[in-house]
Parts: structure tokens; C-alpha cells; sequence
């Protein structure tokens, strides 16, 4: 790899090729509070099996099941924006929208097929 002089000269502030810079990923599905929540959890259930085994399952089961119905609620509440964002659109005056809510759909599925 060869070292890129213009590059290293440009103040951090600016952005690299002109391009304005995009966010790290795309927003998670659950709330950072909600994510630590159940891995808190979890962790507990792994860190007591040795102890309470049973207990332990039960905990993680619990986790897991409520990591899906919140997941199951914010994908419905994905779709649900997504949809009412070009449900009542005029296909030939919209298209910009459209498009996006496209982009939109495709992200999520495929986020979805690489779980």
C-alpha cells in the first residue's frame, strides 16, 4: 500500500475525497439500554450454569425469548414507517422516495439474512 501525501496533509476535519462522511453502520434494531439488558442476562445465565444449571437455561431462555419479541416489535415498527412512507405516493412524481424506501427494505433483509 502506498502512502498518500495529499491525504495526510488534509486536516482530520475534512472530509477524504470530497465525500461527506457516512455514519459507522447502519442504527441497530434495539435500543443500546435495551441490547445490555439482555446480555446482562446472559452473562448472568453463563456465569451461574456451574452453579444452577437449570436456572441458569431457564435465564437464557428467558434472554433469548425476550431478544426475539423485541426484535419481532422493532422489525414491525420498521415496516410499518417504511410502508406508510410510500404506501400513498404517485409513482411518477416520486420516485426519489421510492427508491430510498427501496434501499431501505433491501438493508434490512439482507441484515436480516446474515443473523
Amino acid at each position: 500500500m502506498m502512502y498518500d501525501q495529499t491525504r495526510a496533509q488534509q486536516p482530520a476535519s475534512q472530509p477524504r475525497g470530497g465525500a461527506e462522511r457516512r455514519a459507522a453502520g447502519p442504527e441497530p434494531l434495539l435500543a443500546a439500554a435495551e441490547r445490555d439488558a439482555i446480555g446482562g442476562r446472559l452473562g448472568h445465565a453463563l456465569n451461574t450454569f456451574a452453579d444452577t444449571p437449570l436456572e441458569a437455561l431457564e435465564e437464557a431462555e428467558s434472554a433469548f425469548d425476550e431478544a426475539t419479541a423485541q426484535l419481532a416489535n422493532a422489525l414491525a415498527e420498521r415496516r410499518r414507517v417504511l410502508r406508510a412512507g410510500w404506501q400513498d405516493q404517485d409513482p411518477e412524481a416520486q420516485s426519489d422516495e421510492l427508491r430510498h424506501a427501496l434501499r431501505q427494505y433491501r438493508e434490512i433483509t439482507q441484515r436480516l439474512l446474515h443473523l
